[in-house]
C-alpha cells in the first residue's frame, strides 16, 4: 500500500462520524477501487434532485450539507455523502456544497456491488455503517427539533 493511501486510510478510519464498522482491510480494498476527485470551494458534491450514482468519501476539506428543513451541517474528512440517494437509487434529498477546497473518493454503484459481491463482509459492515450514520443525524436532527421546540 502506498504512503498516501496509508494516510488516507487512517483519516477515513479516524473520522467520529465515518463509516465506523469498517476494516483497515475493507478501507484499502475501497480506496484501491474509488476514484480520487477534487470539488473547488462552491462546487457542488451532491445537487438535490438528482441522483448520485454512488457515495463520496471525504478526504480533505469540509462540506456544508444543505437542507432546507434543518439546520445547515459540516461534513469533513472521513465523512460521507451522497448515501440516501445511494442507498435508496432516487434522487438526492439535499445540495452538498465544497465550503472549502475538497478531496473525495467516489465509488460509483457498480464498483460497490462488485466488491460487495466478492467481500460479502464488507458489503455487510458497509451498510451497517451507513445505518449507522443515517440513525445519527437522525437523532441529531430530533434532538435539534426539540431544541427549537423547548426554547420557543
Amino acid at each position: 500500500m502506498s504512503k498516501v493511501i496509508e494516510r488516507e486510510v487512517a483519516t477515513l478510519l479516524a473520522a467520529r462520524n465515518g463509516l465506523t464498522y469498517l476494516t483497515v482491510n475493507d478501507w484499502t480494498l475501497l480506496a484501491d477501487k474509488a476514484v480520487r476527485v477534487q470539488f473547488k470551494k462552491g462546487d457542488l458534491l451532491v445537487k438535490k434532485g438528482k441522483a448520485t450514482n454512488g457515495v463520496y468519501l471525504l478526504l480533505k476539506g469540509t462540506a456544508k450539507v444543505q437542507l432546507h428543513s434543518a439546520p445547515t451541517r459540516t461534513i469533513g474528512p472521513g465523512e460521507v455523502c451522497g448515501d440516501m440517494s445511494f442507498l435508496e437509487d432516487a434522487a438526492a434529498s439535499a445540495n452538498v456544497l465544497a465550503d472549502e477546497n475538497v478531496e473525495a473518493y467516489h465509488l460509483d454503484r457498480p464498483t460497490l456491488q462488485s466488491l460487495f459481491e466478492l467481500f460479502p463482509h464488507l458489503g455487510s459492515r458497509f451498510y451497517r455503517s451507513l445505518a449507522t450514520n443515517l440513525s445519527r443525524r437522525l437523532r441529531d436532527l430530533i434532538g435539534a427539533q426539540s431544541e427549537t421546540t423547548t426554547a420557543g
